[in-house]
């Protein structure tokens, strides 16, 4: 996997155009065994390449159920309210289980509320069936070869395209709008949500000369310094933006497949070109006074200097810093500002 911006926007390209080429190939199967003065609905049958194989899908779906972390977003934002939808555990403000701005797209929507999956304990894949799905969509997923072998058994199944949890927003959008028959829709989304990232981030210019490192800091145990590598969309999303990716972030990313990592606190000196530190905490920031305690942890120039960026533990705010299609508009400008503040 890439570890660049250059790079990580070579590989959604790539993915955009295999994905692209293989409905096109179903397109022109589908149009040479269609009989004369019949049209082939939607570009039906549509093939979708993702890690476990291929997923054919026959026709346009009806009941769309959606698992994992956001891949129901995708059809709420063109339209599409699913059947069934993963419950929200983490950042869910009102014990609903559903986060803020998929509650304002359903009420925009005029639409009740979906069955909601509880994934606490793994897949119920009884509730999932129980809501007779035409499709399941999973492309920003951990599937397990056995939960894509059992869902399938439910209905065809869009699995994450190569490394699990790996899957940009860009990627989920092209992937789940193409099982819908909404290609098209689903580039407009992705050119509008990009446009409004680019806007936000063009209100703080020195925030997109800042070096970013996206961290959990373990309040409990300052030995290691826990962060998320270039795979995980928290800082794969700002490294598309060309955020400087710190030399230690670049160097535990390359030929990993894991999206979380840490080192030993005694390597303090490899997070010198860090310019802000991301990290959860209490909304207090005591961690910080805590870090610049730290006589390892004090070493590291950003930390010293109090520029550190905190995301207030299990809230909305702090879900929304893992990019979605409906969390942008919900939170983006705010967390550009969160982040810049930190340079203060």
């Amino acid at each position: 996997m890439p570890h660049s911006p250059r790079a990580r926007l070579a590989v959604a390209a790539t993915t955009a155009a295999v994905l692209g080429l293989s409905l096109a190939g179903c397109a022109d199967s589908a149009d040479e065994s269609t009989p004369s003065g019949a049209s082939n609905e939607n570009g039906f049958p549509v093939t979708i390449e993702h890690a476990y194989g291929e997923t054919v899908i026959e026709g346009a779906p009806e009941r769309v159920a959606t698992v994992a972390w956001s891949n129901h977003e995708v059809p709420l934002a063109l339209g599409v309210v699913p059947v069934g939808m993963a419950k929200a555990t983490w950042g869910d403000d009102d014990g609903d289980g559903v986060l803020p701005w998929v509650e304002e797209q359903l009420e925009e929507l005029g639409a009740q509320t979906p069955v909601l999956f509880d994934e606490t304990d793994g897949f119920d894949f009884e509730a999932i069936a129980d809501t007779n799905p035409d499709v399941i969509l999973a492309a920003y997923s951990g599937l397990t070869q056995e939960d894509y072998d059992t869902l399938s058994k439910i209905a065809p199944v869009v699995a994450y395209p190569e490394i699990a949890w790996a899957t940009s927003y860009e990627d989920m959008i092209r992937m789940n709008s193409a099982a819908l028959g909404l290609s098209a829709e689903g580039d407009e989304l992705i050119d509008d949500l990009h446009a409004q990232v680019d806007a936000a981030l063009a209100e703080h210019p020195d925030l997109a000369a800042s070096s970013v490192l996206f961290s959990y800091i373990d309040p409990s145990d300052f030995s290691q310094i826990g962060f998320y590598t270039t795979l995980d969309t928290r800082p794969g999303f700002l490294a598309d933006l060309g955020v400087p990716v710190p030399d230690v972030v670049v160097a535990e990313s390359e030929g990993s497949d894991q999206f979380y990592t840490s080192i030993s606190a005694e390597q303090a000196d490899r997070f010198e070109d860090v310019d802000i530190f991301v990290t959860y905490g209490e909304a207090d920031g005591a961690i910080i006074g805590q870090m610049q305690g730290d006589p390892l942890l004090s070493q590291i120039p950003a930390i010293a200097a109090g520029q550190v960026a905190i995301l207030e533990n299990s809230t909305p705010f702090a879900a929304s810093a893992n990019p979605s299609p409906l969390s942008i508009g919900w939170g983006i400008d705010e967390y550009f500002a969160l982040l810049a503040g930190a340079l203060d």
